[in-house]
């Protein structure tokens, strides 16, 4: 049965239209990226646990997203460019969204709504951006850039992480393969 969730439309980053729907019985990390962020790093992580679990039916799905200090300035096409050429990313891109406040996408409404707070230590990353003059958001909203929502192979948004824990933490790792493990609900 597919889930409200995986029936929003979506676009890849070359345009084509998709929905997370097209990843039906795969657990699924969502992901909000960013080009010129102190945390673009974790593109790496990213994409060391998409190869390290995309053979059980996992794949991290990444949405470059401009709503945090003008950090993803780019063009999907320059983005594309920039993820291929500085990080090897290969996998699935989707088109530049909006992830915060009255515009934002329809999939980060939702997945929002489902999962309104972040596991990890948001304060002290709040506290990090209000000493660099910046006014952190606040829950439900997305704090920052790769802020991670894990979601299960039948579309039920199951876990929700913090920016500063990286994708290769053990409490994404673990929640991703706890989620590989178990049988659809």
């Amino acid at each position: 049965m597919t889930s409200k969730i995986q029936q929003i439309p979506l676009q890849t980053i070359d345009g084509a239209a998709a929905s997370l729907e097209d990843f039906d019985g795969n657990v699924l990390l969502v992901v909000n990226v960013a080009s010129k962020c102190g945390l673009t790093p974790q593109y790496t992580a990213l994409e060391g646990i998409y190869e390290r679990f995309r053979d059980q039916g996992f794949a991290v799905l990444g949405f470059p997203a401009n709503d945090f200090g003008g950090q993803e300035p780019g063009t999907n096409e320059e983005i594309s460019e920039f993820c291929g050429t500085s990080y090897g990313v290969q996998f699935p891109m989707f088109s530049k969204i909006v992830v915060t406040g009255e515009d934002k996408h329809p999939l980060y409404a939702a997945l929002t709504s489902a999962l309104p707070e972040a596991e990890g230590d948001k304060e002290a990353f709040r506290e990090n951006l209000r000493g660099y003059g910046m006014t952190p958001t606040e829950d439900p909203e997305v704090l920052w850039n790769f802020e991670k929502f894990l979601v299960s192979r039948d579309g039920e948004v199951v876990a929700r992480f913090a920016p500063g824990i990286t994708p290769d933490d053990e409490r994404v790792t673990s929640a991703i393969d706890r989620e590989l493990q178990a049988t659809q609900r």
